[in-house]
């Protein structure tokens, strides 16, 4: 196990992560949301495709086919519709810091399991890195909901939040067994497949979506993003413990916000760059423990 080079991969998934909420904004207003996910996951498995076909062309068994297929279902579908409908209701600052606790989530999940050890150093970095998300996310995190149903918001996003922890555990017994791009790419195809049929009230399939240039440029740039940022995901929880894995999806909020202000004008404040502060020092914690329980079943 390559533990270092699992943790430098969920890094550089983190900042992918906070590059694709950049370029999201593009175009989040040429098509439907759950349309652009389908749009996002279809160039995703493309770019996954070639790669999974060259390695292995079909190393799954069969009685383990539909357990990748719902993991991926729900990693990159469910969790997608589950964020939209927060959004609808509270937001979108709101729900960042509820989505954040998705490395907590996974801790409890994976103590819960027996998948790792509980530590109170991780606990602790965790904790900072949340603290680190609410800095950066700045006021917006207390506005108030749009409206009185902000409560179906809130539960939205720690569904999401919980969904994602959950696949993040589920997924390590398939990563052992089979090469990491095969099973991206079967549960890439598996979401596609969710999200063409989730995209259907929209009108995905009424009428070609009118993007601008500038607009499929950054869809493209999502979609290589997404497929090349899910093989480090998944390469990473393969070589680290899913907690130390999912903290450093606390590197996308603060990445979204500098890259904001990079390419989209959007001036960070004070609270930005000591949020960033916080992230790093519970990074660097969580970078110096190890959490997982040793064990064939996690070797």
């Amino acid at each position: 196990m390559n533990r270092r080079a699992g943790l430098t991969a969920a890094a550089v998934t983190g900042f992918q992560v906070g590059l694709g909420i950049v370029a999201t904004r593009f175009v989040v207003d040429q098509a439907g949301p759950v349309s652009l996910a389908f749009f996002r996951y279809s160039l995703a498995f493309l770019c996954l495709l070639p790669v999974a076909l060259k390695v292995a062309p079909w190393p799954f068994a069969r009685r383990d086919i539909l357990p990748v297929v719902l993991i991926g279902t729900v990693q990159c579908g469910l969790v997608i519709v589950f964020l939209n409908i927060a959004l609808q209701h509270i937001p979108s600052a709101r729900a960042s810091l509820i989505f954040a606790t998705f490395p907590l989530l996974t801790m409890i999940l994976s103590v819960l399991s027996g998948k790792e050890i509980f530590s109170a150093r991780v606990a602790f970095s965790v904790i900072l890195t949340i603290v680190g998300v609410a800095l950066a996310l700045g006021e917006k995190v207390t506005t108030t909901a749009a409206a009185d149903a902000g409560w179906i918001g809130d539960l939205a996003a720690f569904a999401a939040a919980f969904s994602g922890a959950a696949c993040s555990i589920f997924y390590r017994p398939y990563l052992e067994r089979y090469p990491t791009v095969s099973v991206g790419a079967l549960a890439m195809l598996a979401s596609v497949v969710f999200l063409a049929l989730a995209a259907i009230p929209e009108g995905l399939f009424e009428a070609w979506p009118e993007f601008t240039n500038i607009g499929w440029l950054a869809v493209l740039f999502i979609g290589i993003s997404s497929g090349s940022g899910y093989f480090l995901w998944l390469f990473a929880l393969r070589n680290a413990g899913p907690t130390e894995v999912t903290i450093y999806l606390g590197l996308s909020p603060v990445t979204a916000a500098l890259g904001g202000a990079v390419l989209l004008g959007e001036v960070p404040g004070v609270p930005t760059f000591a949020g960033l502060v916080l992230v790093i020092a519970g990074l660097w914690l969580a970078s110096r423990s190890t959490v997982r329980k040793s064990g064939p079943d996690l070797a």
